[in-house]
């Protein structure tokens, strides 16, 4: 059928435009002619797992699948930071504005993460990362944060239902979180490294949940 959903595990180092544009070809080569495909919401190129991908009339209906709710499985690297919250962009030590020099951070105990995650449940404004898909005046966050241009993204009010604690390990601390649409992780990570003042950026991002599509019914291109 053409008018489908279709649920990809996508790879790192993939846009999800590049996911489309990869689903169109195959479409085309099944179906002998050019198939309207879309997206539902975007993942960013370093992140992995599932996109909803919708393909000829289905298409009409992408709105309805952009405000289900998500589930992701994060890694976070406590005591750095990185300018676009990921592995991709300047990674340096943390250090709060008021300090000449960098210092020993202290290492925070499981209780205090725990403490700190907790203070996040319900819902918070973040303000989206500036090396984002957002649009500002037309154009995209991301290129004009490239191109070192000055502007402001305006905050939004998230939420965030559950947070649980895979594995920590410092520096390293794997969570996975049920949010609500709209909510960005790389912000919910550098959020919760200025609050256990070590600071922190994601190393590894994987959706696993949108509503109620699961990763294990995905398929890989």
């Amino acid at each position: 059928m053409e008018n489908q959903i279709i649920l990809i595990d996508k790879p790192a180092g993939l846009s999800s435009f590049g996911v489309v544009a990869r689903v169109r070809s195959q479409l085309k080569t099944e179906f002998g002619h050019k198939v309207k495909v879309g997206h539902t919401g975007t993942l960013d190129p370093f992140a992995t797992g599932l996109l909803i991908i919708l393909s000829g009339k289905m298409t009409k209906k992408s709105n309805e699948f952009l405000k289900l709710d998500k589930v992701y499985e994060a890694t976070l690297k406590l005591g750095f930071i990185s300018t676009t919250g990921d592995p991709e962009g300047e990674i340096e030590k943390y250090q709060k504005t008021d300090q000449e020099e960098p210092k020993t951070l202290k290492e925070p105990s499981l209780a205090e993460i725990q403490s700190t995650l907790k203070s996040f449940l319900g819902k918070i404004t973040q303000t989206p990362p500036k090396f984002s898909a957002i649009k500002i005046n037309g154009q995209r966050a991301y290129k004009l944060a490239r191109a070192g241009k000055d502007f402001e993204i305006p905050s939004r009010e998230v939420e965030i239902y559950d947070i649980k604690i895979l594995d920590y390990n410092y520096p390293t601390l794997k969570i996975r979180c049920h949010v609500s649409s709209g909510t960005y992780i790389r912000t919910l990570a550098k959020d919760i490294g200025e609050k256990l003042n070590t600071g922190a950026y994601l190393t590894t991002l994987r959706r696993t949940k949108i509503g109620n599509y699961d990763i294990k019914d995905a398929r890989m291109l």
